[in-house]
């Protein structure tokens, strides 16, 4: 195996392969799985919602995610966020990957249906048997995505640590997830306090397309708009806008996230110390 120049051709198109992957798939958690499945911050007709629905599952691939497990399992860390009930909460594991199986346990249950949340949880959700089961459940379908990802690199990977990117394709979204989980409870500032220990971690988040706004999120649930402040940038929120403008989707919590919060600027005015609020 050859060992190009830094400047290697090749070698870009498997660094802007990976990039495009990455940020493409996280994006499509963000907007679809996330904010549409799980909180429903806007609608979609039925043919617009099959359509995002089939390009989720053809960009996340091999990591596609199922809406319907997936907004049961988010519901469920927003109603016990960071309590023994959180199904991943990062203070009730002595590190990511611990966390990240139990959630790989409890997700799989979902899937399958061999566990079941709370009544509450069960409704108002995307479901699309042909995808979430037959295709999404074929070890074919799934081999043929990393067969796909294998063939990029085999022809394009000429240095040794290129393929050292390869096996992150195949688990594309729970690595998204343990970022996202781990990071946004632990690291970073917060703007809001909250019964949590959710923070936001990058004020400018494309690493995870907004996600690392969970402070933000955790005290503006609903707010289809993760940043807050004017120097925060919520790239998913830019992507739902403009679908927006193109008519193919109407947001249907349009609040937004404001800082300070109403409440705090109300008591700054009337005089009321901080513990008071």
């Amino acid at each position: 195996m050859t060992e190009p120049g830094v400047c290697s051709g090749a070698m870009w198109v498997i660094l802007s392969f990976f990039l495009g992957h990455w940020m493409l798939s996280v994006l499509f958690q963000s907007f679809f799985q996330h904010r549409y499945a799980a909180h429903r911050m806007f609608r979609m007709g039925p043919k617009t919602e099959r359509f995002f629905h089939a390009l989720t599952f053809l960009i996340q691939g091999s990591s596609y995610l199922s809406p319907r497990a997936y907004a049961w399992l988010h519901r469920e860390h927003h109603a016990f966020s960071d309590t023994e009930r959180d199904p991943h909460s990062p203070h009730s594991y002595r590190d990511v990957f611990r966390m990240m199986w139990q959630t790989k346990i409890r997700y799989a249950g979902f899937v399958d249906r061999s566990i079941l949340p709370e009544e509450r949880f069960r409704s108002g959700h995307p479901e699309w048997k042909f995808v979430d089961e037959t295709l999404a459940n074929s070890k074919l379908v799934m081999f043929g995505f990393i067969a796909a990802y294998t063939a990029v690199y085999a022809v394009f990977a000429t240095s040794w640590w290129l393929w050292l990117l390869l096996p992150i394709h195949f688990v594309m979204g729970p690595v998204h997830g343990a970022i996202v989980n781990w990071c946004g409870h632990k690291y970073g500032y917060r703007n809001f306090k909250t019964s949590d220990k959710s923070r936001n971690t990058l004020p400018v988040d494309v690493l995870c397309m907004g996600e690392l706004f969970q402070n933000n999120h955790h005290t503006w649930g609903m707010s289809p708009n993760f940043a807050a402040r004017k120097f925060e940038i919520d790239p998913t929120w830019q992507f739902i806008k403009l679908l927006s403008w193109a008519r193919l989707l109407e947001i249907a919590t349009p609040q937004r996230a404001v800082w300070p919060a109403p409440h705090v600027r109300s008591a700054v005015m009337d005089g009321e110390s901080a513990s008071a609020i």
